[in-house]
């Protein structure tokens, strides 16, 4: 594995790694959770200035404002998932993480100063308000459907809709807002909270890492300067790409990182713990299965670099990050699945991460889209093609 800032971004790597395991993992079990178990504001503040003091809040992006490489990036990320902590922890969490990629793409030098910066030193979070309820025919995880509509006013923009499933809304303090125009998608910037943006409810869910929850809310007559706008009105979709490919692939990294985890934590469990005469690592039932969990971690490894590398080579990514995406979470759903399953009661308990991580995984196969819509666009790629030939 090697390409130009590999050198760099392993050293970075390394001092995440030891931040993360000497630093995050003993917070794992502070008590400072909200009513859904999310971390408090409060701990995520603290865990930040730690970061700051360690220099590896937000590592990915360097003291220049570049970021590291996809590939770099890569290395970094599964760092700090090494505990559902560690994103928050150094600010490579989701959604912030591809709203600051986002930004530092598209956006311009007033949009840039005004959120990018206090995304960056971690002194806020935001949230990406594109998902629907598709309950009431909205878009749910299909964008063309978009009901959130905005129109012209004055010398801004007026939109009104309703969002579900907008992880962290509630305590943000910046949110990216698409809506739909006679002219196509269009995406803003505003400050949160805001009056015109109400809160209706943040059901609870499988998955507890990410502060807020998911919420559902409506959005009434939210009026937004022009100059909050990202580009122009229509280009919104366009905007969309460049920010969900690649973070499809950061959540990747992400998970990746808690599942070597769990992984490391089962295998201690079947080195120590004794059953009907022996070792569990010496009944076959046991070895076999954290076999195959190396196996298929090294899979996912070859995936995340695999995609990396096509986005650093300048391809939109789309497709493969729709390869990724659904590679990833299955694996690592049967290998989070392996975990408890080795750890037999104890890995139903919160005794250890093996059963938080077994949840988040299980929403990772839903959210950045559900596995079953990545295969069908892949799917429809594949007609497109065939459809070409000679």
């Amino acid at each position: 594995m090697s390409y130009p800032d590999y050198a760099e971004a392993s050293a970075i790597a390394e001092r995440v790694e030891r931040f993360v395991r000497d630093v995050v993992v003993p917070y794992e079990r502070d008590a400072r959770r909200d009513h859904h178990n999310c971390p408090t504001e409060a701990l995520i503040v603290e865990l930040r200035q730690k970061a700051r003091e360690a220099g590896v809040m937000t590592p990915h992006i360097l003291s220049d404002g570049s970021h590291l490489s996809h590939r770099g990036t890569a290395l970094v990320l599964t760092k700090t998932g090494l505990s559902p902590l560690g994103p928050l922890a150094c600010n490579t969490a989701a959604p912030d993480e591809g709203n600051m990629y986002l930004l530092g793409k598209v956006g311009s030098p007033e949009i840039k100063a005004r959120f990018l910066e206090p995304l960056v030193l971690g002194e806020a979070r935001s949230a990406f308000f594109m998902t629907e309820p598709a309950s009431e025919e909205g878009a749910g995880s299909d964008p063309s459907m978009m009901k959130t509509a905005c129109r012209r006013d004055g010398d801004g923009w007026v939109i009104r809709g309703r969002k579900a499933f907008i992880t962290g809304a509630d305590g943000a303090q910046i949110g990216v807002v698409m809506a739909k125009a006679d002219e196509g998608a269009c995406m803003f910037l505003v400050d949160l909270p805001n009056p015109s943006i109400r809160i209706e409810q943040v059901p609870r869910t499988i998955d507890s890492s990410m502060p807020g929850g998911h919420a559902t809310l409506y959005i009434d007559d939210l009026y937004v300067p022009a100059n909050q706008m990202l580009g122009d009105a229509g280009e919104g979709f366009r905007y969309a790409q460049v920010r969900l490919a690649p973070a499809r692939l950061t959540h990747c990294m992400r998970w990746y990182g808690a599942c070597l985890r769990a992984n490391e934590i089962a295998t201690g469990y079947a080195n120590r713990r004794t059953a009907f005469g022996k070792l569990l690592i010496d009944h076959e039932g046991v070895g076999f299965m954290l076999a195959e969990n190396l196996i298929e971690l090294q899979q996912v490894e070859l995936m995340i670099d695999w995609c990396a590398d096509a986005l650093d080579k300048g391809l939109q990514g789309i497709t493969e990050s729709s390869m990724a995406k659904v590679a990833v979470s299955e694996a690592l759903m049967r290998v989070a699945d392996r975990c408890v399953q080795v750890m037999g009661g104890s890995g139903l308990t919160e005794e250890t991460i093996v059963e938080q991580v077994f949840r988040e995984i299980r929403a990772f196969r839903i959210y950045d889209g559900p596995t079953e819509v990545h295969k069908w666009s892949i799917a429809k790629k594949i007609k497109r093609d065939w459809s070409m030939k000679p």
